[in-house]
């Protein structure tokens, strides 16, 4: 056994089905699969011979741009995927192929948008998502950035109210379940404390803290 047949069985076992009828469309696979294996120039001859044969075979067109990209004849790439994109708009290979292009040639408005366009047709991919971020300059990054998160039994946050949502308070017998927030910030250490606060601010705190007082009183 040769070592063709032995390293790509399946590239043989096309090769033998072509020998057999020029006219077949196993050209179409022949061609892909000496493309995966990097025999780019064997792909291309294969695919332009067969599309003699089958000229609107679009596999074969793909197959024929995407070599051709790996050979760097990237304007004979561009109009093989182009004529595809043309037939058939949705085609992802295709769409790829024609981004990689615009990406080679430094057109980054172009190859950004045939790249998103992929990436909206197959929903998630970190390969696409990957070159979308650096095409935009927006690639996102994790955070590392702790998440305060509430436990049982702690202290309620600070919760900003005006006087009368005070006084309110107050005076419907629940003294402990708000805390005012006053406008005013805490005075500096190098700084005289200085009171801002208006009369009815006052007047509205004292209350609280004598419901306070009281209400621990009453549980005594």
């Amino acid at each position: 056994m040769s070592q063709l047949v032995a390293d790509h069985p399946r590239i043989e076992e096309l090769r033998r089905r072509l020998q057999k009828d020029k006219a077949s469309i196993a050209f179409a696979h022949l061609a892909e699969e000496y493309r995966r294996a990097g025999r780019f120039a064997e792909a291309i001859d294969t695919c332009r011979t067969g599309l003699e044969h089958h000229p609107g075979y679009l596999s074969a067109h793909v197959t024929l741009g995407r070599a051709l990209i790996e050979t760097g004849e990237l304007q004979l790439a561009l109009d093989e995927l182009s004529r595809v994109h043309a037939a058939a708009p949705e085609n992802l290979a295709a769409i790829k192929g024609l981004a990689e292009i615009h990406h080679r040639r430094g057109e980054r408005r172009e190859a950004l948008a045939l790249y998103s366009r992929a990436l909206q047709l197959v929903g998630h991919d970190p390969e696409l998502e990957h070159v979308v971020g650096e095409l935009t300059g927006e690639e996102p990054v994790e955070s590392s950035a702790p998440v305060d998160v509430p436990t049982a039994g702690a202290a309620p946050s600070p919760v900003c109210a005006d006087d009368s949502a005070v006084a309110g308070a107050v005076d419907a017998g629940t003294p402990t379940t708000i805390l005012a927030s006053w406008p005013d910030p805490p005075p500096s250490q190098d700084a005289p404390p200085s009171d801002t606060r208006t009369p009815a601010q006052v007047e509205a705190l004292e209350r609280w803290l004598d419901a306070i007082l009281a209400d621990r009183n009453s549980r005594q």
